[in-house]
């Protein structure tokens, strides 16, 4: 086990994730109205036509499109009314010669007809209809199976439901369906100075930002997220909130508290509730010097910086590839390359996760970098992403182009 703050690349943390913890990926049934942004476990097939029969296209009158041939508006063809046909509704009697039946848009075509004549090339007589253009069959009509065919995939596996595939979905009659999981993910902060937005803010307090940044983060990736507030360092307080989301989740995300600091309990408290406890304890970039990974009960506990910005880009690394892995969005990231407004100077020797604003201009792409300072609160808000600075480079040229890697998830 490495000892306290013995640090390692970022690749050698990831390694020993792997080594000591596998994500697991499970499948639930969902209705279809909760299907939205979830993510499909095995592919979906239209278990009828669709439509399932042949429906008019406009208002009109359902024909034999034989009955209209040479009809035009100086020789109308006269048809007799036997009735009605409306949508939701099946009218039986059979279209004979010389006979049409009045239909509304969506309504089956009534049995022997094979066209519609739309209303406005029609003029109503006694007993029956003047028809004053021809059609040809099948015109007018919509035919069964021509927009999804019976066990045509409608949903491929992996795929997202957004709004047309439940539409697509509902149109066949599909009520639920498989998708991933969503992963329990435990979210403490920890820190005396903490208080909870909305709260009066007390003197020398600072309010929970981590709790919600990494709520929202998880969620925006298909997860679900817990809150668990934030505790005050004491051991006993730690240790409890600890024990309960090992239980409760999959993974559990601590912030703050993992530094090499006094009153920094976390790393003590986790080695403490079993084995193999911490197994990464600092890693070689910057930001993200203390964050801290354990194992404890077959759960993943990570714990990540307690600066906002340095947080959600730990988190971007660490946590939000293990989440979409058990979401079924796979393993990438949203990328976008950009060209630096500035130089800037990073240390060799070290990996450096560098903050930027992304402004988009006639001539492509541009990445402003934010302020060195990983608690700037203000710039949480502005910052769009950031891009990675490898150990054996110092200087990153103005105009040069670097991948940022997205918040946006």
């Amino acid at each position: 086990m490495p000892r306290f703050l013995a640090l390692v690349p970022i690749e050698e943390a990831v390694r020993r994730i792997f080594q000591y913890w596998t994500p697991k990926v499970k499948f639930q049934r969902v209705s279809l109205e909760n299907a939205l942004g979830r993510v499909a476990a095995q592919k979906v097939s239209a278990p009828i036509d669709i439509p399932p029969f042949d429906r008019a296209q406009y208002d009109g009158y359902a024909v034999r499109a034989r009955d209209t041939f040479g009809a035009d508006e100086g020789f109308p063809k006269k048809l007799w009314i036997i009735g009605e046909a409306r949508a939701g509704a099946v009218f039986r009697r059979k279209v004979g010669p010389r006979e049409c039946v009045r239909i509304g848009t969506g309504a089956p075509l009534p049995p022997g007809a094979n066209a519609i004549v739309m209303v406005e090339h029609t003029r109503e007589v006694e007993g029956g209809v003047e028809i004053l253009k021809s059609v040809s069959p099948g015109e007018n009509v919509i035919k069964k199976g021509s927009d999804v065919r019976q066990g045509e995939v409608l949903v491929e596996k992996n795929h997202v439901f957004g709004p047309r595939e439940t539409g697509a979905l509902a149109a066949a009659g599909v009520s639920t369906v498989v998708v991933y999981a969503e992963p329990r993910v435990g979210i403490i902060s920890t820190g005396d100075e903490l208080q909870t937005p909305g709260t009066r803010l007390k003197e020398g307090k600072v309010f929970d930002v981590n709790s919600y940044t990494l709520f929202a983060a998880v969620k925006n990736l298909g997860g679900y997220p817990r809150l668990y507030g934030h505790v005050s360092d004491k051991r006993d307080e730690i240790s409890k909130i600890v024990e309960r989301a090992l239980k409760e989740n999959d993974i559990v995300l601590l912030s703050g508290g993992t530094s090499a600091g006094e009153g920094d309990l976390v790393p003590e408290i986790l080695n403490s509730m079993g084995k193999p406890g911490v197994i990464v304890h600092g890693i070689t970039q910057k930001p993200g010097k203390p964050t801290l990974i354990a194992v404890l009960k077959r759960k993943l506990v990570i714990g990540l910086p307690g600066y906002p910005v340095s947080a959600l880009m730990v988190f971007n690394e660490l946590v939000a590839p293990l989440i979409r892995t058990m979401t079924g969005r796979g393993k990438e990231s949203n990328k976008v390359r950009a060209r630096l407004t500035t130089k800037y100077l990073s240390v060799r020797g070290r990996r450096e996760m560098v903050p930027v604003q992304l402004k988009t201009t006639s001539d492509g792409v541009y990445a402003r970098p934010m302020a060195k300072d990983s608690g700037a609160i203000a710039s949480l808000a502005k910052v769009d992403g950031y891009f990675v600075i490898p150990v054996n480079k110092e200087i990153v040229e103005e105009g040069e182009e670097v991948e940022v890697e997205l918040f946006g998830f």
